[in-house]
């Protein structure tokens, strides 16, 4: 037995702890940071001014308790805002996908072009990093008020959230099955016909429709711009101080929305069983 042999075995346990104790230390710097980022962060918006927080569940409950119960006279004039909402939803959606999965295979990595991946890609953030009022206020500038430039901006932000999300899908696809078809001699339609597709298209619907029920909820922020639905019926309630029709808005609002979750989730429930 080579007695030069424990010397190295000391050496690597003590490499081997002192690399421990520098992954710890390095975890607890950046646990500390960012702690130090979040107080932070909670410090610059106020909300350790305890003298902000006097007044507040008085006012909350006050506006609650002018709220009920809540008024539905006027239900009969809440269809067509609430087929605006459903329409901005569907049609701001639907563009969004046209545009969003063809700049999606062109933002992947690893299926896209090499040059013109980065501006693609650079293309997807901007749209995504212009907030949907922000969008909504352009095209209400440009076509004027009412459900359509609510569906542009829905359309805008949307293209540029789900052409990352197709992006990423594109990226994580097992290019196995698709080597295969192409060493027969499959084409690259075919391909994307027999390999690609059935391995993206359940998670294509799941996020789809993951969008358009959050397009759903964004179409009534746009009617503080003046993009109609039932958002403008909500702002405009709450102008006049109508808060028992505007809590009924809300609660016609929350059956939308509840309805769309469940229809959504079943067809979700129906493509992710096909995996």
């Amino acid at each position: 037995m080579n007695p030069d042999r424990f010397p190295s075995k000391d050496a690597e346990l003590a490499a081997v702890l002192a690399d421990g104790r520098r992954r710890t230390l390095n975890g607890v710097v950046t646990l500390a940071v960012l702690a130090a980022v979040i107080a932070g962060a909670f410090a610059y918006s106020g909300a350790f001014d305890m003298a902000r927080y006097g007044g507040a569940v008085t006012t909350i409950l006050t506006l609650a308790g002018d709220s009920f119960p809540p008024d539905f006279s006027r239900w009969p004039l809440w269809g067509r805002p609430l087929l605006e909402t459903l329409a901005m939803s569907i049609a701001g959606t639907v563009l969004a996908c046209l545009a969003a999965l063809p700049l999606g295979i062109l933002a992947a990595r690893t299926i896209g072009p090499a040059w013109c991946g980065a501006p693609v890609r650079m293309l997807l953030n901007t749209l995504r990093s212009i907030p949907g009022l922000v969008w909504g206020v352009m095209f209400v500038a440009a076509v004027g008020f009412g459900p359509l430039p609510g569906v542009f901006a829905l359309a805008c932000h949307s293209t540029g959230m789900l052409g990352k999300f197709y992006a990423e899908i594109l990226e994580h696809v097992d290019p196995g099955p698709g080597n295969a078809l192409r060493s027969h001699g499959v084409s690259r339609l075919g391909v994307l016909r027999f390999s690609v597709l059935p391995q993206i298209l359940p998670r294509l619907v799941d996020v789809t429709l993951y969008r358009w029920e959050h397009n759903v909820r964004a179409a009534t922020v746009l009617g503080v711009v003046g993009a109609g639905g039932l958002g403008l019926e909500i702002i405009t309630a709450f102008h006049l101080f109508e808060y028992r029709e505007a809590l009924a808005l809300i609660l016609v609002l929350l059956g939308l929305v509840t309805g769309i979750t469940i229809v959504g989730a079943r067809i979700r429930a129906r493509f992710l069983s096909q995996e």
